[in-house]
This record gives structure tokens, C-alpha cells and sequence, in this order.
């Protein structure tokens, strides 16, 4: 089904060929992971090239692929079998590869048209099997996020925390994180994407722990903030906000809304409560293959205009962000079934102290 997409695209666009390069989109097409691999599809035949290290292995996972070896230069042997395909209009993805590869593909008689974003309308729409497998990925991280409560201590540093989450990931049989974790502690907290440190957790103080993982390809994206100790009436003000903020915009997510929508409803509570100006980052965005895909939730910029479709998955995720002092964010993947959003997470938003 997918690759009779890209072929209907091809014909759309005009174009004898297209050239996949980015490894996240040989990966969406093919099911096969590498560092060295490129698709080549016509609207008649569809082709992996690789190298000696994955030859043999791709053309046992891929029976109903035409498996080709690279036994020279890539570019050099892309020219030539594009030559062979009798291709004279190929498409690229001109925002997944150097100048320097555009360079060295330009030949004789073939003419290249570069794409931005070429499959990301394909892959903003998940299928029943990746929302399965998302569903499952997020089932591992919500496991490691409750065993992770049960092992945070005062005294440790946000190191320990986030060394524990790793080694939580690879027992859950992840292939590894989605992104290296943040554990920001207290002041710490207040950038929204603070550098896990060696610094010391401390009672009388919030955390906030930002984790995801690698399930059979797909990644998972969650975030608690949580406190360690009796929690203060400022920080329970703001996690409150926050909580809400996210609520409604979730209840924003419903098929035929746009997704500046879902943004405005969390910036336009945070405001409303006196947080103007706290809230640095967009409300979502769209997750999958890559931790960050297509489209942005935002209330400025194309994506605002995009209407939510049956399929979509993406983040929730509002904050406030006090300098000096910490920050609150909770996060879920939300995904659009049955014509509304709902959370694959099953853990709660509500305000945990340690």
C-alpha cells in the first residue's frame, strides 16, 4: 500500500524515479534499518541498494524487493543504475542530504528535482500496525517510568536516574532511547530541554523526567514532573495550570479541527493564569519513526493551518517554565482514533510527591 502511494506520487509529480536516501524513509518503505542503504522506486519496480555489511540480510528480510549490491562509489553506482532504469526525471529528498551528494549526482542525462518533506503527508498517517506498535512501545515506557518511582532517592544525581531508565529500556528488549533523557531537577527543570548532569537530587524539590524509547522502529516521547518531599502551593499552582492546559487541549483534538487549535487551547489557559511568556515551545509534535516528524502543534507557521485526520499521532505537551526558580511539563502521545484524540499513556497526570 505504501509504496503504491509513492508510485501514485510519482506519476503525480511527473517523475520517471525517485531516489530514498534518509535512513528513517528506506526504514517507513522497506521495514529494514541501516546505516548504508538507498531505495529506488519507478512506477513499475521498486529497488534496495546497499553494501557487502547488509547485502545478504536485506535480501533475506525483503523476498519481494529487487536487492542490489553496491560494489563501488554509491553515487557512481546510482548514476549507472539509474541509466539502466532508462530514468531520465528522478526525484530526490533535497532536505536529507548534503550539498555536496547534490553535487555529485548531477550526470548526463538525467534530470533532478529535489523534494522537501517528499513522504511526510504518507507518514503522518498511521496505519492500524505502527498505532499497534506505538501502543505497545508506550505500554514499555509507562512499566519503566513506575519502576523508575520506585527507585528515586534523595542524594542520587540525575545521572543515576537517567543510567537506570537505559538499562530499564534495554530489559524491555528496546532497541535503546528515542532521545538521551532528560532528568532535570529543581532550577534545573526551568530549561525546557536541560542536559542531564551530575547534579544531586534534593528533597523539598520538583524533577522532571523526559524519556523515550525504541520499539521494533518506532519511538515513544512521555514526561512527569513530579516532587520530591511535601510540594509548595506555587509549584502545585503551576502543575495545576499545566495539567489543564494539557486537558484542553486534548479535548481539542478531534478530526476536522486544525492543530493551532490544539495549541492555542494550552497557550491561551496558561495565559489566562498568569503564566504569559512561560510557555517556550510549541504544544506538540508529530512522532514516529523519527522522535520529531511532521507535523509541528503550533499556533504560528503552516502546520497551525493542518487539519487533524483520522491516524495522526503526536505529542502533548504543554509547560511553564520559571527561570531560576523550575518548570512543569506532561507529556503523552495522543493518537486520533474514532474521529477524537486519546492517550496512549496510562499514566496519570495527577500530581505525584515523593
Amino acid at each position: 500500500m505504501r509504496l503504491e502511494k509513492v508510485k501514485h506520487l510519482l506519476k503525480e509529480k511527473g517523475l520517471d524515479a525517485f531516489l530514498i536516501s534518509s535512513q528513517s524513509n528506506v526504514f517507513y518503505l522497506t521495514g529494514f534499518r541501516s546505516s548504508h542503504a538507498y531505495v529506488v522506486i519507478t512506477a513499475q519496480s521498486h529497488h534496495l541498494l546497499t553494501d557487502a555489511r547488509y547485502y545478504e540480510r536485506a535480501k533475506a528480510q525483503l523476498p519481494d524487493w529487487d536487492v542490489r549490491l553496491i560494489e563501488q562509489n554509491a553515487v557512481r553506482y546510482i548514476k549507472n543504475f539509474l541509466k539502466e532504469l532508462g530514468a531520465e526525471k528522478v526525484g530526490y529528498e533535497k532536505d536529507k542530504v548534503s550539498c555536496e551528494f547534490q553535487r555529485m549526482l548531477r550526470t548526463r542525462g538525467v534530470k533532478w528535482v529535489g523534494f522537501s518533506g517528499f513522504l511526510k503527508e504518507l507518514r503522518a498517517i498511521k496505519t492500524k500496525e505502527e498505532i499497534s506498535i506505538m501502543r505497545e512501545g508506550v505500554k514499555k515506557s509507562d512499566a519503566i517510568y513506575r519502576r523508575l518511582l520506585e527507585f528515586i532517592k534523595p542524594g542520587m544525581r540525575e545521572m543515576d536516574m537517567r543510567a537506570f531508565i537505559v538499562q530499564e529500556i534495554f530489559r524491555e528488549g528496546a532497541s535503546g532511547e528515542s532521545f538521551p533523557a532528560i532528568v532535570a531537577s529543581g532550577e534545573g527543570s526551568s530549561v525546557p530541554h536541560w542536559e542531564t548532569s551530575q547534579k544531586q537530587i534534593e528533597a523539598g524539590k520538583n524533577l522532571l523526567i523526559d524519556m523515550g524509547l525504541v520499539w521494533k522502529g518506532y519511538c515513544t516521547d512521555f514526561t512527569r514532573t513530579i516532587f520530591i518531599g511535601r510540594a509548595h502551593e506555587e509549584f502545585k499552582k503551576v502543575y495545576q495550570t499545566v495539567k489543564d492546559a494539557h486537558l484542553f487541549a486534548l479535548d481539542k483534538v478531534k478530526v476536522g479541527n486544525t492543530l493551532g487549535e490544539v495549541d492555542r487551547a494550552a497557550r491561551k489557559h496558561i495565559e489566562k493564569k498568569g503564566f504569559k511568556g512561560l510557555f517556550t515551545h510549541s504544544t506538540g509534535h508529530g512522532i514516529g519513526i523519527d522522535i520529531h516528524e511532521y507535523p509541528r502543534v503550533y499556533y504560528k507557521g503552516k502546520d497551525s493551518k493542518r487539519v487533524i485526520e483520522e491516524g495522526m499521532v503526536f505529542t502533548v505537551e504543554p509547560g511553564i517554565y520559571i527561570p531560576g526558580k523550575f518548570g512543569v511539563r506532561l507529556e503523552n502521545i495522543v493518537v486520533v482514533e474514532r474521529g477524537s484524540g486519546s492517550p496512549l499513556s496510562e499514566v496519570s497526570l495527577d500530581l505525584i510527591e515523593l
